[in-house]
């Protein structure tokens, strides 16, 4: 599955513009490419193959822009490196390639230290072709509400268990995010969390107040596990019901993401750059119906430190290259 270029995003641009869908078509554009149909809108790009999967890409740095105190970009040789320095003199570091794809993804601190959270640069031998990549479903061996956990209901120690909880099966290789990111059998290698007591408007990714603090188990966990590892990388996925346009909801359920993922970071200080976040429209169903399901319409979080790493207990050290300390 090829890569879809985006427009970057100016810095302050996180909270511009309108929070509903409704104002979104007005602004969305459809083009015909090689075949396939894509679809621009503000901060999206959602492809659809002639085959009928589709797929979104959003800027993920559009996340830590929010409240940054200066934000400064380079380009050394090939790569563009956006730095986003935080009211604490802490730095986030995005380097990306030349193709608009991410490389990595540094944490720099007051000192000068610095930890990079996501490698995206290598690629595998293993890895043919695009971003698919086509496993055998995993055999589950825990048991069932242990891999697929309702955070509604479930106590916070299994919440945090399930958030440091190993593959269920053995990872052959190390996978690049836009693997994990759209093929759901390397996921499906990670147990994971649903979330499904957030009432979204209608055609909206506004958390009201009121449900906001549903995520309080969920930001507990998250906390408690990137403490213990600062490498940890934690993907918060948005679904929706089958109601509705498929645009419609590819493009809803990954602003619910982001969304879930701000709330996470603002109200209750989860490190914005151990989360990323992506839609999934209704393309998995958890309840199989057409109508509405309140189901359908959840977030799930999961952790893809292992699929990153190849199943290693910790990343590599930064690779050549890397911005010194400064």
């Amino acid at each position: 599955m090829p890569a879809a270029a985006l427009t970057p995003i100016a810095p302050g641009a996180a909270r511009q513009g309108p929070r509903n869908m409704d104002g979104f078509r007005a602004d969305r554009h459809e083009t015909q490419e090689g075949g396939r149909t894509v679809f621009t809108e503000p901060g999206r790009v959602i492809v659809v193959d002639p085959s009928g999967q589709s797929f979104i890409r959003h800027d993920e740095d559009e996340r830590f822009r929010y409240g940054a105190r200066d934000i400064r970009t380079e380009r050394v040789g090939n790569e563009n490196r956006t730095i986003v320095i935080r009211p604490d003199g802490s730095q986030i570091i995005t380097v990306v390639g030349a193709d608009g794809q991410l490389l990595r993804r540094i944490r720099r601190d007051q000192q000068g230290r610095e930890i990079v959270i996501i490698d995206n640069s290598y690629r595998d031998p293993g890895a043919v072709g695009g971003y698919y990549v086509d496993l055998p479903p995993p055999v589950i061996s825990i048991p069932y509400d242990h891999y697929i956990v309702d955070a509604d209901v479930a106590p916070p120690d299994l919440i945090y268990d399930t958030m440091e909880a190993p593959p269920v099966e053995r990872i052959a290789r190390r996978y690049s995010l836009d693997e994990i990111r759209y093929s759901p059998s390397v996921r499906q290698l990670m147990p994971s969390i649903d979330l499904n007591t957030i009432n979204f408007e209608t055609g909206s990714w506004e958390i009201p107040p009121d449900q906001a603090a549903r995520l309080q188990s969920i930001a507990d966990g998250l906390n408690r596990a990137i403490q213990r590892n600062p490498r940890e990388v934690f993907l918060i996925e948005g679904h929706t019901d089958a109601v509705g346009n498929p645009v419609d909801n590819l493009s809803l359920s990954d602003r619910r993401a982001q969304s879930a993922a701000e709330l996470l970071t603002s109200q209750f200080g989860v490190p914005a750059e151990n989360l990323t976040s992506q839609g999934y429209g209704a393309q998995y169903l958890k309840e199989q119906t057409d109508g509405p399901s309140r189901i359908n319409r959840r977030v799930t979080v999961r952790r893809i430190t292992p699929l990153l790493n190849g199943g290693t207990a910790s990343l590599p050290p930064p690779p050549p290259g890397t911005v010194p300390p400064r």
